[in-house]
């Protein structure tokens, strides 16, 4: 183990401080380019697609909306690297990395809003009328290498619902413990049955907990946030003016640690928002919508959310309240504590705790819903997805009592051969998903509401929905809406 570890500390440098990083920027920026930035110029439009309900009143389908979808891979970016990872970037970058942040949030955005688009194009239909996606299926039919596609949904699996879930419950228990005094095994047992009552319940379970837990918590914190803001009103303009002086490195450069910086900036925007790493098409493609892109648009909305508000909640609590940020014996959530400590005295680590805990349980149950959705595209043996039910529970309580170092780099690692494994189905499919783009915009200026049928764009092969059924109901749909509206 000695001598492992140092070797794939520095593998896992070359695959995330330096190559993938550049891959997911590259790929990004071509993306952002080719739709001309139209992620941050449909803003008003992302939210609007947020309200579009699953078919017409009527319809006896059990459908999924767009705003399900678009809190579950919202759950799952929002854990405990929303709260560490922000922590972390300043630490080791200072205020200027919160920039860089938000430029790959922007970024960022254009790649996720691709990955989206392709999983709804290539979406499979279930039995019960729902559907089911992800890069594993544009993999199989779009880009049609099925041994590849096996080797994500393996990959997933076991890193998504598996490793990761490790993680999480380590830093719940970790939190728990500090702030309660509750033991680490208590903290595993007791969320192993949470967790267990929803993963053996209904996919709708999965649903409603996202639903409710995430946009309660998240309202709750950016409250905070504000309260922390206008207690300490008299450093948000040195807050703001240290962030951008700082991402200029006017200092930095003199200091050599511009580089330093501008990468954890960078780094940690990527993995606090997952654009183009593959995890959020698994979510995307259940919606049910008239067109493709309707659910890239939401997804890229996800990612401009999780970044741009929710990582500069907790980047602006932590600077706002002064906190000696380059200090060794502060990193990652330690800041967090010591700003709240700081502004609400012994209550703030508890209210902080419980909020950890809502946002890194909603990460579980949501990791599991996509290795499940992963199994089902490997499998649909019962006892196969009952055997990882119990495994995920299994893991939840290992990971509340084992030390995870070496854990987290083996799930980075995974996280890496995900990112471009997807990346590379991206690239061969870019002209299928630029052509639904394309259709989508054409059809949004001409006034209309984007309607999709698969033989629009002639190069989408081996697509199961999008046919004449579906266009025939979109159409009754809209009609009956506009009826509704007269």
């Amino acid at each position: 183990m000695a001598m492992i570890d140092p070797l794939l500390t520095i593998i896992l440098s070359l695959f995330l401080d330096y190559c993938l990083v550049f891959v997911l920027l590259i790929i990004g920026l071509y993306f952002s380019y080719s739709i001309k930035w139209t992620q941050i110029r449909k803003i008003k439009h992302m939210l609007s697609l947020l309200l579009e309900q699953a078919g017409i009143a009527g319809s006896k389908q059990k459908r999924i909306s767009s705003f399900s979808t678009f809190c579950i891979p919202l759950a799952s970016r929002v854990g405990a690297g929303n709260f560490a990872g922000v922590g972390i970037a300043i630490s080791l970058g200072g205020g200027g990395a919160v920039f860089w942040m938000w430029v790959i949030a922007i970024i960022g955005a254009a790649s996720c809003l691709i990955e989206n688009t392709l999983a709804q194009a290539y979406k499979r239909k279930l039995k019960d009328g729902r559907f089911m996606g992800g890069p594993a299926m544009y993999i199989a039919f779009g880009v049609k290498s099925r041994k590849m596609a096996l080797l994500f949904s393996i990959l997933m699996v076991a890193s998504y619902g598996l490793i990761f879930n490790l993680a999480q419950s380590n830093t719940i228990a970790g939190v728990m413990e500090v702030a309660f005094s509750v033991s680490p095994l208590s903290v595993g047992i007791n969320l192993a049955v949470f967790t267990g009552v929803i993963i053996f319940g209904s996919l709708s379970g999965v649903l409603k907990i996202t639903q409710i837990l995430f946009p309660i918590a998240s309202c709750v914190y950016l409250l905070i946030a504000i309260i922390i803001l206008v207690i300490n009103y008299q450093q948000i303009i040195p807050m703001l003016a240290q962030i951008m002086e700082e991402a200029l490195g006017f200092s930095q450069i003199s200091a050599g640690t511009f580089g330093m910086m501008v990468m954890q900036g960078i780094k940690r925007g990527m993995f606090s928002n997952e654009a183009g790493m593959g995890s959020t098409p698994n979510a995307g493609a259940m919606a049910y919508v008239s067109h493709p892109v309707k659910q890239g648009f939401t997804q890229a909305l996800g990612v401009l959310t999780t970044t741009l508000i929710l990582s500069t909640a907790t980047a602006f609590i932590i600077l706002v309240s002064q906190v000696n940020y380059i200090s060794p014996e502060l990193t990652g959530i330690d800041l967090i504590y010591s700003a709240m400590d700081r502004n609400f005295g012994v209550y703030g680590g508890h209210i902080i705790a419980i909020l950890i805990f809502t946002f890194v349980y909603s990460t579980i149950v949501v990791n599991y819903f996509y290795g499940e959705t992963n199994i089902k595209y490997m499998t649909h043996s019962p006892w196969a997805l009952t055997i990882f039910r119990l495994s995920v529970l299994l893991i939840v309580i290992l990971g509340a009592v084992l030390p995870l170092g070496f854990v987290w780099q083996v799930v980075d690692f995974f996280v890496a051969i995900l990112a471009f494994i997807n990346i590379w189905a991206l690239i061969l499919l870019r002209k299928v998903a630029l052509k639904l783009f394309k259709n989508y915009m054409q059809q949004l200026t001409r006034g209309e509401e984007p309607i999709f049928h698969k033989k629009t764009i002639t190069e989408l092969h081996h697509v199961e929905c999008w046919g004449d059924t579906e266009y025939k109901v979109f159409q009754a749909e809209l009609r009956e809406r506009k009826h509704l509206k007269d």
